[in-house]
């Protein structure tokens, strides 16, 4: 009988398993059912596919985009696996092709929308296939979907309990990449999962660099930082469609390759500006959240935000899909406190329950607490999701510390201000009553004959600004949404005020740490091949490009950049070689062997 390690060699080019795979793999082939949470590149896919293949029948595999559908089918039928999907973007000749090949035993993985799937039609042919023990496995991916207070929420992963109830006996795997405590709990009780064994991965990308910056001419701020990732593919995210369409146009107009992508745009446009992300190389997406999930491609180099994300737990899928193929990738995130208002009055003023709004409000300090850290924000992250971890060396705050300081007296300054004009005023009027700067406005007030007024010049306006928002963080100081951001004090603030608690916070700080980006350089050029290799690995390049055109399929479905970096720098010269590459299994060998021999011969 084929094991589990024989398949991981043979088929996907791999010659040991990652860290739970293998625990995984044996649970579900054995009839388990399982709840997996693993990082985005941490190898989820194997969990459901391997067993898939180990036993009888076809695994079903329940999935929540076309995209995503179409990329892993194309990735597995140059795997020689026996792959389908079956969703709204087949004509009806094909999904009855689909059906036949379903019913006929040849397939071994069916990708299906859950749409789909819980029509009546294909729920019969499903137990069809059971009474002819003929059904593997269910495999539930993105299974974060299910969760209410998620912002990938899908209402049709509630109904996937049927699949629990009809199919007893069938095992079902659930598996995510990111999934805090609500929602692990919500994913168990709505899919029916109580008695799953559940495994949790490390949540840790080491090979991600996060960066956090105060936003300072944010445009620009974002330019310098593509300008580091010059010829590389990356994501940048924005909160509106307005904003993605102009910072897309903006960008465009400085000679960057870049695409908007937003849920407003017609679907053939979408779909046109996803492929051109998908099957070119060094194409930026600029986009809202509606754009990633169903995104296989594995060198992402960045992820950038100009705007601060809802949550850590949003925040974290998003930067998750850089560096897939685990070599060095960044996270860079632009804010100011103008983002927190926003955010804070979006979950104020909408028509959810309150207790959804107080969730999402926890998710919200949560995130605003990460970007005013003063230590690893890796530590942070992890964290959140219940993880504990040392400092990474690798963020902005290890590789640059931050100074700090003994802020008590600027808090108590700007927290007198914000009392002394009734909690009406945001953080730039406040910052003008401090500085004593006598504005229109502030004398309009009569704000220039308080106390408080010109008391704070000895720092300047970006210094305020960051003693406000770190304030804000730390629940010292309330942003008030329906007043515009008005500041006002919290009860942990009276402490403050009375100077019976001590305050240190973190100094402000050039946004773009020269070191961090010199030391990122360094570590992301020691992960590719050496310079005299440069020119094998651009004919590896140019065979992949060639070889994906001919057969219409993303680059990186014929090979992972790791495999070609693999490839130039261990030069094997035959198939046995070839053979040990990661990533080249006994169908690619046979099918490309002979080409990459050709190339790597010629070197």
């Amino acid at each position: 009988m084929t094991t589990a390690l024989e398949l991981l060699h043979s088929v996907f080019g791999y010659s040991a398993f990652r860290g739970s795979q293998a625990e995984v793999i044996g649970h579900v082939a054995q009839g388990g059912d399982a709840l997996v949470l693993m990082p985005t590149g941490g190898g989820k896919s194997l969990c459901y596919q391997i067993p898939a293949l180990l036993r009888p029948g076809v695994g079903i595999v329940v999935s929540p985009l076309i995209a995503l559908m179409q990329d892993q089918v194309d990735a597995l039928l140059q795997l020689g696996v026996r792959a389908a999907f079956l969703n709204s973007s087949l004509e009806a000749d094909e999904a009855r092709t689909v059906l036949r090949r379903l019913h006929a035993g040849e397939l071994d993985l069916l990708y299906v929308a859950p749409e789909r799937l819980l029509t009546e039609g294909f729920l019969a042919a499903l137990q069809r296939l059971r009474e002819q023990r003929a059904l593997a496995l269910f495999a539930i991916d993105e299974a974060h979907c299910v969760s209410q207070w998620g912002h990938d929420f899908r209402p049709e992963y509630i109904q996937l309990s049927i699949l629990h109830e009809r199919f007893p006996g069938v095992p079902r795997i659930a598996l995510t990449a990111t999934a805090d405590a609500i929602t692990r709990a919500e994913i168990v009780d709505k899919l029916g999962l109580h008695e799953a064994r559940r495994f949790v991965a490390s949540f840790d990308r080491p090979n991600i660099r996060y960066r956090v910056v105060e936003k300072d001419q944010p445009r620009d701020q974002l330019f310098e930082f593509l300008a580091e990732h010059r010829d590389e593919a990356g994501i940048v995210y924005c909160l509106s469609r307005k904003k993605t369409d102009e910072t897309a146009a903006w960008l465009a107009g400085h000679g960057v390759n870049a695409l908007p992508y937003h849920a407003g745009m017609d679907a053939a446009t979408r779909r046109a500006h996803q492929q051109r992300f998908q099957r070119e190389e060094a194409v930026v997406i600029v986009a809202t959240i509606a754009f990633g999930m169903g995104i296989d491609k594995p060198d992402v180099r960045f992820v950038a935000h100009l705007d601060l994300p809802k949550s850590l737990e949003g925040y974290y899928q998003e930067t998750g899909r850089a560096g897939r193929d685990g070599l060095p990738a960044e996270a860079w995130l632009a804010y100011g406190l103008a983002d927190v208002v926003l955010l804070k009055s979006w979950i104020e003023q909408s028509e959810a329950p309150a207790e959804q709004k107080r969730i999402e409000s926890m998710k919200l300090d949560a995130m605003l607490g990460y970007c005013e850290a003063s230590g690893c924000r890796r530590v942070i992250l992890l964290g959140y999701f219940g993880e504990q971890a040392g400092p990474c060396g690798n963020c902005d705050l290890c590789l640059s510390p931050p100074r700090t300081w003994d802020a008590t007296v600027a808090a108590q300054k700007i927290m007198s201000a914000a009392l002394r004009t009734g909690s009406r005023f945001g953080a730039g009027h406040l910052i003008d009553i401090l500085r004593g700067k006598a504005t229109e406005k502030v004398m309009g007030y009569g704000h220039d004959q308080l106390p408080t007024f010109g008391v704070g010049a000895d720092l300047d306006e970006r210094e305020w600004r960051g003693v406000a928002r770190q304030l804000v963080a730390r629940g010292l100081l309330h942003a008030d949404a329906a007043r515009y951001g008005a500041l006002g004090l919290t009860d942990a603030a009276r402490a403050v005020l009375r100077g019976e608690t001590r305050i240190e916070l973190r100094a402000a700080r050039p946004s773009r740490p020269a070191a961090a980006r010199k030391t990122a350089k360094r570590s992301a050029a020691a992960a590719m091949a050496s310079t005299e290799d440069s020119d094998l690995l651009a004919a590896l390049r140019a065979l992949r490009r060639e070889l994906a055109s001919q057969q219409n399929v993303p680059a990186y479905v014929v090979f992972h950049d790791a495999t070609l970096i693999e490839l130039a720098r261990l030069k094997p010269r035959d198939e046995a070689g070839l053979g040990q590459i990661t990533g080249i299994g006994e169908h690619k060998l046979a099918r490309y062997g002979a080409r990459l021999l050709e190339v790597l011969r010629g070197s």
